[in-house]
């Protein structure tokens, strides 16, 4: 089996992840398991399932940020995080707009959900072992007419707090739900990927200059 930096399912992304970087073993926890999707082509679920609004008998209501689990218990954990933000009035209008935002738990402004992410990932970091490997499936997007680059953000915080970045997943969308008023006031190319970044927990640094 070859493994690429592109694919077009997550059942790829994933089988991907455990052959090159977990050594063939399983996903030892999934912090935001919700109804556990990732799981239901072949990858076997993890040990721990957590997230804020359990969706399963077996998942534990927990905060990403705050984990009931030991320093340095896992070696894997799985990341699939909101990337929204907004208060936009669409979200009590009940029609087709916004579709996503609804579909999705959303922040009230990027500095929340960037905030989120930090605090997330040092948690994350806390828990893992030695070498332990956090997979963060993230996506850039548009937001009130400014680009974010958020994969981007999150590498750069990942290496303050210690993590390697290790490799980089690209999971390209067959399709996107797009909102009428978006098509009517598109200004940037429409996104149809998101990324895996996955990160070590090691002290390997890379210096560029």
């Amino acid at each position: 089996m070859y493994y690429t930096s592109v694919v077009t399912t997550d059942t790829e992304a994933i089988q991907s992840i455990i052959a090159l970087h977990l050594g063939g073993q399983n996903i030892e926890a999934d912090v935001t398991y919700s109804k556990g999707n990732f799981y239901k082509k072949g990858i076997i679920p993890p040990k721990h399932k957590f997230d804020l609004f359990p969706q399963t008998e077996d998942t534990i209501r927990a905060n990403a940020t705050s984990l009931p689990l030991e320093n340095n218990s896992l070696m894997s954990i799985m990341f699939d995080p909101p990337f929204l933000a907004t208060t936009g009035k669409s979200l009590c209008i009940n029609n087709n707009s916004n579709k996503i935002n609804k579909r999705f738990s959303v922040f009230p402004s990027e500095k929340d959900l960037h905030s989120f992410y930090v605090k997330a990932m040092k948690e994350q970091y806390r828990v893992l072992k030695e070498n332990g490997v956090l997979i963060f499936k993230c996506q850039d997007k548009v937001s009130s007419g400014k680009q974010y680059m958020s994969h981007v953000f999150i590498i750069q915080e990942a290496q303050k707090i210690g993590f390697y970045v290790k490799d980089l997943i690209i999971l390209i969308a067959k399709q996107r739900i797009i909102a009428d008023w978006q098509r009517a006031n598109q200004k940037h190319v429409r996104k149809y990927h998101s990324y895996y970044i996955i990160m070590e927990k090691n002290n390997k640094k890379i210096e560029y200059i």
